[in-house]
């Protein structure tokens, strides 16, 4: 809203409102409103659920292995999260831009997914929350939601193979871009590849002339298998103070370099990446993300005084799986969000060898515990007397919670350094 109003001023010369014209002013105001509206909210909303005994029950009777005990810690903390990406996007977005109006329709579906499966887990004392079937409902939703839009929407096109070149003259030297045409196009950048580009449509080739419409199709499923695959795994990943608020934090910063060189026709040309027009928006969404995140780990840094609840990490996930599926990076995932991958892989791992092992009358486990960051802290007594444990002697002893979330951050951010170097090594 303040966008269209300081551009409107321009016009009278009103000093500073060529300011609003320049998405490195508005990403950086977004980034610092984001994080004093999550300070000032944050400490309101945690006195509010701490007077109204609003707490996770989940963890009520959980004790951390040395000592702190997680009681009485108020939950839906997602909801700071929320307030704090939303505000500043309202006020310093532009509000036309079809790619930030999906981003604010995602986090408003997955915040209110996640709401109201942490409004059941506390109001309703149902420990599993929200059945599984209604989470992936409305995950597939929000990924069909986004597919199709983009399918169908005139605005969401691209560019690719943007040139230039310079031509000298008797007095300067002028650089010639050459474009081609804006187009809807399916293909994506895959790491490691010179030119980066594969084509769905290329991919379902074997269909003839159809290959098109067919490559639409798996586009619409990959998105919707993106979101749904890296919102549970950030749901996954938040099971200790600060992890998943500091690792999405990383992430975020990194999807905003992808999005500011997809918009700009000089970094895209100099990359030899898709040319993507208006994505520029989305550097001020994910400077609010990114300033939310980091606020939100005031208070939920170790020890927590407020978790974020399926409410926060659903609509993280989300958010991050949208984003790189729009600006055609959602097959960089898998190294950017390596420990959202890892942390569902090893669930996935655990719970399928021990249903395999249990048919032939045993119990073995191969984790000590899962998701993954779980493993590292697991006492010797606290394991199940009854079964057998593969790496039982990983690690040799357990570690404390807030060195296994510094170690976390750290492999996310030579994840995040080894994904922004796909750019130059193809």
């Amino acid at each position: 809203m303040l966008y269209y109003l300081f551009r409107f001023l321009e016009q009278f010369n009103i000093p500073g409102s060529h300011l609003w014209s320049y998405i490195s002013f508005r990403a950086l105001l977004a980034l610092i409103l984001s994080l004093v509206i999550s300070a000032w909210f944050g400490a309101r909303f945690i006195r509010f659920m701490k007077k109204k005994k609003i707490f996770e029950t989940e963890r009520d009777p959980s004790i951390d292995p040395f000592g702190v005990e997680k009681k009485g810690v108020p939950t839906m903390g997602g909801i700071i999260i929320i307030v704090s990406i939303l505000v500043p996007v309202l006020l310093l977005g532009r509000m036309r831009n079809i790619y930030l109006l999906l981003m604010i329709v995602t986090t408003i579906w997955l915040g209110f997914l996640g709401f109201m499966d942490d409004y059941i887990k506390v109001f309703k004392g149902v420990k599993a929350g929200l059945k599984g079937k209604y989470k992936i409902i409305g995950q597939v939703s929000i990924g069909l939601i986004v597919g199709l839009t983009l399918y169908f929407s005139p605005d969401a096109v691209m560019r690719e193979n943007i040139s230039s070149e310079t031509v000298s003259s008797n007095t300067q030297e002028v650089v010639v871009k050459h474009e081609p045409e804006a187009h809807k196009s399916l293909k994506t950048t895959v790491p490691f590849t010179k030119h980066h580009n594969l084509s769905y449509s290329d991919l379902m080739s074997f269909v003839g002339k159809h290959k098109v419409a067919a490559g639409w199709i798996l586009f619409v499923i990959m998105t919707i298998i993106v979101v749904t695959a890296v919102s549970n795994g950030a749901n996954l990943n938040d099971g200790m103070d600060g992890m998943c608020a500091g690792n999405s934090a990383i992430i975020g910063v990194v999807l905003g370099i992808f999005a500011y060189v997809s918009a700009h026709i000089g970094y895209a040309s100099y990359f030899d990446i898709m040319y993507i027009p208006h994505t520029e928006e989305l550097v001020v969404f994910l400077s609010a993300f990114v300033g939310a995140m980091i606020g939100f780990l005031w208070y939920n840094a170790y020890p927590a005084q407020i978790f974020m609840g399926d409410t926060g990490s659903l609509t993280i996930g989300g958010i991050i799986g949208v984003c790189a599926v729009i600006i055609h990076k959602e097959l960089l995932l898998p190294i950017l969000c390596g420990i959202f991958f890892i942390e569902s892989l090893s669930v996935i791992i655990q719970t399928q060898w021990f249903k395999l092992q249990k048919r032939k009358g045993r119990r073995v486990r191969v984790f000590r515990a899962t998701p993954i960051h779980d493993n590292f802290r697991k006492l010797d007594s606290q394991l199940d007397s009854t079964s057998t444990y593969i790496l039982k002697g990983w690690p040799r002893r357990p570690f404390h919670e807030s060195k296994i979330t510094i170690r976390f951050w750290i492999t996310t951010i030579i994840l995040a350094a080894l994904t922004i170097i796909t750019l130059k090594v193809r």
